[in-house]
């Protein structure tokens, strides 16, 4: 059987791979589907097809999986969030503990080391301490919406739908935040709305309200109001601050980020104070963070715990180690490791993270780290002492091979390499592994419903 472009076939799920989608197989060529779940008999309608695969979209589902749930949100399938959210939860850690193990086993060729069972999410709903939401001057229907009369189609404040820049679909409610969020997204919408301002058009690049980022500090459950716009106008959104800031007692920030550029990203050219505080301060094991608008923070609070627990115990530190941080950010890892170690150093390019991370490290009495501010190439070059322990922590694309070398150079008995990305993990590891015997991955979600998944692996010196 030849499979075509726009050909409608009937199939039944194998497995889920890496990214999410459903495996399937017709005369052993490989089906990706969206939306599907092992044990599924579903009616897909092809719309690619290359030499050694096809893609596909759910057409029909013609008998189910045990393994799914009915979703809890009226968005998922539509919106670009909670891609697993009918994926039983216990079945999801399966599947991303899976992931990683496949990943090392055939990228990087890695069959030996332990693969820890996975730490699930202490909470599956309203875990994320930031959320960010796109205005429009287009609304994307739902399904059930497309032959509603008397409809609004000219304004959105949501989530884009998976693989699109300007199909908003208008979310009333999100469950990954927690309820208070979605009471200060009701209030923007309705004031944005009455205000009769135009919503950013991401098509014709006019219009005032372009993002709304909220961010939440769960151990004082303080929230941070982030208003986007396309130009500075303060008598626009000061009336929508001072409402917000008045109504709801634990807002304690309300900034303008004014970005006039083209470019989609929720990052202004400059900032504008409209209540309270530029910051919200959070609390990670005891230390204190002041996260600003613009800063990053792992976005499950309990998660990021978790994950630096685990750091820490991979670190094995004695409080006589040298310990060199790569992409450190705003210094939460060096943070969290000072009190065990002799001196951290932390190498981050971005100024403002660095700053944070100084401002941090006051803020905490900690006196035994220090930030190099350069690309992490150079920055090592200013490294003199040989490291005891280093730690990686590296954007979603991994590692570029010269830094690598140079890690190698410098050959510090312990690495410990933080990933969100099974693949990169694998192939880095696979870089490292002529010096260094990987022991152990552990596994942490922080991103239940999705199929992202945080790792950590921790690497000795061969003998």
């Amino acid at each position: 059987m030849t499979v075509r472009k726009g050909q409608i076939l009937e199939l039944r799920i194998e497995r889920l791979i890496l990214g999410g989608r459903g495996l399937a197989r017709v005369n052993g060529l490989a089906i990706f589907v969206e939306k599907a779940v092992p044990g599924d008999e579903v009616r897909v309608r092809v719309f690619k097809k290359k030499k050694n695969h096809a893609e596909a979209r759910l057409v029909e589902l013609i008998a189910p999986s045990p393994f799914r749930v009915e979703p809890a949100c009226r968005y998922c399938g539509s919106c670009g969030g909670c891609t697993w959210q009918f994926l039983d939860y216990e079945k999801q850690l399966f599947f991303k503990r899976e992931h990683i193990v496949e990943s090392l086993e055939h990228i990087g060729q890695l069959t030996s080391m332990r693969v820890q069972p996975l730490i699930p999410s202490e909470k599956i709903f309203g875990y994320r301490n930031k959320m960010e939401f796109s205005f429009s001057d287009r609304r994307w229907l739902l399904p059930e919406e497309l032959h509603v009369k008397d409809i609004s189609k000219d304004f959105a404040l949501g989530l884009h739908v998976p693989g699109t820049f300007d199909k908003v679909l208008d979310i009333e409610a999100c469950l990954l935040l927690p309820d208070t969020g979605n009471k200060i997204l009701s209030d923007v919408r309705h004031y944005v709305k009455e205000s009769r301002i135009p919503p950013y058009g991401l098509r014709s690049h006019k219009g005032f309200w372009r993002f709304l980022m909220l961010r939440h500090a769960s151990s004082h459950d303080n929230w941070m109001v982030n208003i986007i716009t396309s130009e500075e106008q303060r008598p626009w959104v000061q009336p929508l601050a001072d409402l917000l800031y008045q109504k709801h007692k634990n807002i304690t920030s309300v900034v303008n980020n004014v970005n006039a550029r083209k470019a989609g990203i929720a990052v202004g050219q400059w900032e504008i104070l409209l209540s309270g505080e530029p910051f919200i301060s959070d609390k990670i094991a005891g230390f204190d963070f002041e996260i600003s608008a613009n800063s990053f923070f792992q976005t499950n609070t309990a998660g990021a715990a978790r994950l630096y627990e685990t750091v820490k115990a991979y670190a094995g530190l004695t409080g006589k180690e040298t310990v060199v941080d790569l992409y450190s950010g705003t210094g939460t890892i060096p943070i969290f490791l000072s009190d065990g170690a002799r001196k951290v150093i932390g190498i981050e390019i971005s100024e403002g993270a660095v700053r944070d991370a100084q401002k941090n490290c006051q803020k905490n009495r900690i006196r035994n780290c220090r930030f190099i501010c350069k690309e992490i190439k150079e920055g090592l070059k200013d490294v003199t002492d040989r490291p005891d322990v280093m730690v990686i922590d590296p954007p979603r694309v991994g590692m570029q091979r010269d830094v690598i070398k140079i890690v190698r150079s410098l050959s510090p008995g312990r690495i410990v390499y933080l990933s969100c990305n099974p693949a990169t993990l694998a192939r880095d590891l696979a870089l490292l592994k002529e010096d260094y015997l990987v022991e152990e991955v552990q596994p942490i979600d922080m991103f239940p419903h999705t199929y992202h998944i945080e790792s950590v692996a921790r690497l000795e010196k061969s003998p």
